[in-house]
């Protein structure tokens, strides 16, 4: 895993406003609890990523698995991320006694030099459709069409979620989409995030993700955001990458899930 420094883990408490005012502002509706709050969106039921759980303060934690069904009850999955460590370790015992799985995301500031600008460009969401849906099935083998049309199209409610959301993309030489990632940034407080970097498969190692992630950072810092960051699963190898590319672990943050 990559290390963690104590610096940058100051800039802990800001990232978890930006996500939190983020999963407000994109949802649909939202139900307050005790310490957490559910955002639901019934445009895009098959995401989980607009229907869950969110706890980001001292929440009672045999009280989070009712939570969960409360808010979640209409659904065929339940899903809950817990922000602070402390809380989520509490929470992780009556969790996986109710039959959830425990995984840990972590929180990755850029602590590196700012790179030169990438050369992937803003696109509109009508550009990523298409290659946003064909990858899908690469990372959810089966999905049925309704559960990619809700994967690839939440990417409309992201708009809603910060200030400023673009959509970047990097393209072969043919002009055809090879990989592309989202840039939240609220310039005010100085708070941006990298989030659904994806390379298409036909594309994977030719250094499309690394233009795509380059730009971002650039096009972060050019607009006055000294904070950037984004999430990246722990058991999987994109963290270590992200590591190569100047970012620092300064936390992470629980996820809960039943099917």
């Amino acid at each position: 895993m990559t290390s963690t420094t104590n610096a940058p883990a100051s800039e802990l408490p800001r990232v978890h406003r930006f996500l939190c005012d983020f999963s407000r502002r994109q949802a649909g509706r939202t139900i307050d609890f005790p310490g957490a709050f559910a955002v639901l969106d019934d445009a895009y039921k098959h995401s989980r990523g607009n229907n869950h759980v969110l706890v980001d303060g001292a929440v009672d934690p045999e009280a989070l698995l009712g939570y969960t069904e409360e808010a979640l009850g209409h659904l065929p999955y339940r899903f809950a991320y817990v922000l602070d460590e402390t809380v989520a370790a509490a929470c992780r015992a009556p969790m996986e006694r109710a039959g959830f799985r425990h995984a840990t995301v972590l929180f990755m500031a850029h602590t590196g030099p700012v790179p030169e600008h990438g050369g992937a460009r803003e696109v509109g969401f009508d550009e990523l459709r298409e290659p946003v849906a064909a990858s899908w099935p690469r990372f959810i083998p089966g999905l049925t069409p309704e559960e990619t049309r809700d994967l690839a199209e939440r990417r409309v409610a992201r708009r809603r979620g910060a200030d400023v959301v673009r959509f970047f993309a990097a393209h072969t030489p043919e002009g055809e989409v090879a990989a592309w990632a989202d840039l939240y940034m609220d310039p005010a407080t100085g708070m941006a995030q990298i989030e659904d970097l994806v390379t298409a498969e036909a594309h994977l190692g030719q250094g499309y993700a690394g233009k795509v992630l380059d730009t971002a950072l650039r096009e972060a810092a050019d607009a006055g955001c000294s904070t950037r960051f984004l999430t990246a699963a722990a058991e999987d190898w994109p963290h270590h990458w992200y590591g190569r590319k100047g970012f620092t672990t300064i936390g992470s943050m629980a996820l809960f899930e039943r099917v």
